[in-house]
């Protein structure tokens, strides 16, 4: 596959961070602690060894083609949702289209139901990371028993040597219904806000940029949530259209990726990075090429039919200049 931004010219007052959903990234092989038994060789999803080689190819050049088409050059920083464990997120950054550019990752295990986690990815020669840790997200069930989901992860480090502190997060899901779920995604959101108020409380002034797959549009509750009370700017409030979005279902697209950071990416300084721009990563390539789903995300699976595609999600984006 040929790198479709090869004539671009690298911009390195420029760099990108993005969140990527890459729709159920499991390997194929047992594990107790986790419900994968819908990835493994001998399941009905059949998820061979060629399966998952062919979406490690197609995820690894996805992931190194955002951003390129304004910096020219690959992703600074990717937060990463729906990834079994370390092993599925090192097969990756091994893969030929991520190898050679020295990528580290964050991670750690959360007591996901689906065995599923978030991640951070970052290029080496442009972050530092200085500290990372997980915030659990407490919630019960109609009988008061535990319901379990993703941890949310915050990674501090320096991007080309200036602070900053990443959220990745990845919320409860509607399949019980949107207003069925919605205090799930608020219990999340309320966690979020409790974090940012105490790196604010570190720093009044630190640079803040949450990421995540949300499950909820940039006009509901659990995101109005961030931005009114934590001065948070959205910018994927102004890219959500009828007729584009990061996912798609029920023949309507949703916008559930967002990135969003504290308002003080638009101080003029010399010095410091500043907002440049944020879009859906939704290249051709990343598409349904025919079908009554033309357009949508080129998905892994549909149901349980293999589709042989990338995820069900497109990537999002937002590039910093300094």
């Amino acid at each position: 596959m040929s790198d479709i931004f090869d004539d671009i010219p690298v911009r390195n007052d420029l760099q990108t961070i993005a969140f990527y959903n890459l729709e159920n990234l499991f390997d194929i092989h047992k594990d107790r602690n986790t419900h994968d038994n819908d990835f493994l060789p001998t399941s009905v999803k059949r998820w061979t060894p060629k399966r998952y080689d062919n979406k490690l190819r197609k995820l690894s050049y996805a992931i190194s083609n955002i951003g390129k088409r304004e910096t020219g050059k690959n992703p600074a920083i990717v937060g990463l949702a729906e990834v079994e464990n370390a092993t599925v997120i090192q097969d990756l950054l091994n893969y030929k289209h991520l190898e050679n550019y020295n990528y580290g990752f964050v991670h750690y295990d959360s007591p996901d139901e689906r065995g599923i986690d978030v991640a951070l990815i970052y290029d080496k020669a442009s972050f530092e990371v200085l500290h990372s840790e997980t915030y659990s997200v407490l919630l019960r069930g109609d009988d008061g028993s535990p319901d379990y989901t993703r941890d949310i992860l915050l990674v501090s480090g320096k991007l080309d040597e200036e602070k900053v502190h990443i959220i990745v997060t990845h919320w409860s899901s509607r399949r019980e219904g949107q207003k069925e779920t919605e205090f799930k995604r608020m219990v999340s959101s309320n966690k979020v806000v409790e974090i940012i108020a105490k790196l604010k409380q570190e720093n009044e002034d630190a640079k803040i940029i949450v990421m995540g797959d949300f499950n909820d549009e940039p006009d509901n509750k659990s995101i109005k949530n961030l931005v009114d009370n934590c001065g948070l700017y959205n910018p994927m409030e102004t890219l959500r259209s009828f007729s584009r979005g990061t996912t798609y279902h029920h023949r309507k697209w949703n916008l559930f990726d967002q990135i969003m950071f504290t308002t003080n990416y638009f101080k003029n300084s010399n010095n410091e990075f500043e907002f440049f721009k944020a879009n859906i990563f939704d290249e051709d390539f990343l598409k349904t090429f025919s079908g009554r789903y033309k357009g949508s995300p080129f998905r892994t699976y549909v149901g349980k039919k293999y589709n042989g595609g990338y995820s069900d999600h497109f990537p999002v984006y937002a590039v910093f200049k300094k």
